[in-house]
């Protein structure tokens, strides 16, 4: 099982929870949604339950919940900046195919 960070999406990462002043790393998950059957789910990690995860990629950890580990695992989250827009880019090799509009994606 694997979680990885880009360093770009590392070092944004970083940034973020140092603006927000808490928290142990990004919490990664997935929830029921869109035409094509689940959509990620970014959050911060404060604290860590007994079913979670954790990865951990150039000193940042990202935390995963059992029953999402299945999904995203093996996933590369990357950071990417293209003209003025600037996201989160996901690359799971589980993903069998998405929605047309992008926002949703299915591992059957």
């Amino acid at each position: 099982m694997s979680i990885t960070l880009t360093e770009n999406a590392a070092a944004q990462i970083s940034k973020q929870l140092e603006k927000r002043g808490k928290g142990i790393g990004l919490k990664l998950g997935v929830k029921k949604s869109g035409c094509s059957g689940y959509a990620y789910v970014l959050d911060y990690a404060d604290d860590l339950e007994a079913e979670d995860n954790v990865f951990e990629n150039f000193g940042v950890k990202v935390v995963v919940s059992k029953l999402d580990l299945e999904i995203v695992d093996g996933i590369q989250l990357d950071y990417r900046r293209e003209g003025l827009n600037a996201a989160f880019k996901f690359d799971n090799p589980n993903v069998k195919g998405t929605c047309g509009c992008g926002e949703s994606f299915s591992v059957t």
